[in-house]
């Protein structure tokens, strides 16, 4: 299966007309018609039916246009990446995160890194599910998550980042928004957002407000769902200080309570290129730097 026979078959997909399909490829009919031929030969399943009014998707060939389309996009984007690897740079630093709020500094810790190694790329891989198992996959050099999810993993190098609290996110409008520390007295009688996947101690904490019967709640399917809930005043939510974009948008008010976050960077422990190990010396020492900025 060839990178043209993948383009003409989407494109047929998209026109269902071969004289079509063909022009907009720039190639004569039967040399497109062809090489969709050549395609359906290699599968061994009909992709199209034809008529006199052109082309029809098979079933199997509706399913099997799906993959190529993403397969496509995921080429591109890995020649798009080749590019300016071979461009610019001799090497490079994956890190995931689960969302791209989840390390503040890290755009600085880039800019610094720069400066220092000109010749490396760092790729931010942002993956809300998965990123610590595609990271034991060696599919990423770094992995944002949090200490409790490392549990006792060979092979890897767990470095300490920072602690970070519980917050109530409310409308800055909010009665609550004006409070310093939010109890749990002050949400009796308000509706509370929880689910979400949120981790386990904010679960701890969901679950003992709800158990008090003095709160009303419902589940909300994530974090992005949940803010457009509170936007849209239809409660409040609690979250970990890390998802804080620091936009300026919602009130993020502490929450009183004993759990919290420990979070954590992982590297694969036999990776010591000079690089990584200064990167993530930056990206302490930004954290550390900071005082009392809300985490």
């Amino acid at each position: 299966m060839t990178t043209k026979q993948i383009d003409y078959c989407i494109e047929l997909a998209h026109t269902l007309n071969f004289s079509r399909a063909a022009e907009n490829m720039f190639v004569s009919q039967p040399t497109f018609s062809y090489q969709i031929k050549l395609l359906e030969d290699e599968v061994g399943f009909l992709i199209f039916e034809r008529s006199g009014k052109g082309a029809v998707l098979t079933p199997a060939g509706r399913q099997f246009v799906t993959f190529l389309a993403n397969m496509r996009e995921e080429l591109k984007r890995a020649v798009e990446q080749g590019q300016n690897y071979s461009a610019h740079y001799k090497d490079s630093i994956s890190i995931s995160l689960m969302v791209r709020q989840a390390v503040y500094f890290l755009p600085e810790a880039m800019r610094q890194l720069a400066g220092l190694y000109p010749e490396v790329q760092l790729i931010p891989k942002f993956q809300y599910d998965n990123g610590l198992e595609d990271f034991l996959k060696r599919e990423t050099d770094i992995v944002f998550t949090l200490k409790e999810q490392t549990g006792r993993i060979p092979g890897i190098d767990v470095h300490d980042l920072f602690v970070s609290r519980i917050y109530l996110i409310a409308q800055r409008n909010d009665p609550l928004a004006q409070k310093r520390l939010i109890c749990e007295d002050d949400l009796y009688g308000r509706t509370l957002m929880v689910g979400g996947g949120s981790p386990p101690a904010l679960k701890a904490v969901q679950h003992r407000l709800i158990t008090s019967g003095r709160i009303e709640y419902f589940n909300s399917a994530d974090h992005d769902t949940t803010l457009t809930n509170v936007a849209a005043g239809r409660g409040v939510c609690l979250a970990p200080g890390f998802l804080n974009d620091h936009s300026g948008q919602f009130a993020w008010i502490p929450f009183a309570c004993a759990e919290n976050f420990s979070c954590v960077l992982c590297t694969h422990k036999e990776d010591c290129r000079h690089s990584l190990r200064s990167f993530l010396s930056i990206l302490k020492k930004l954290y550390d730097e900071v005082g009392d900025f809300p985490l």
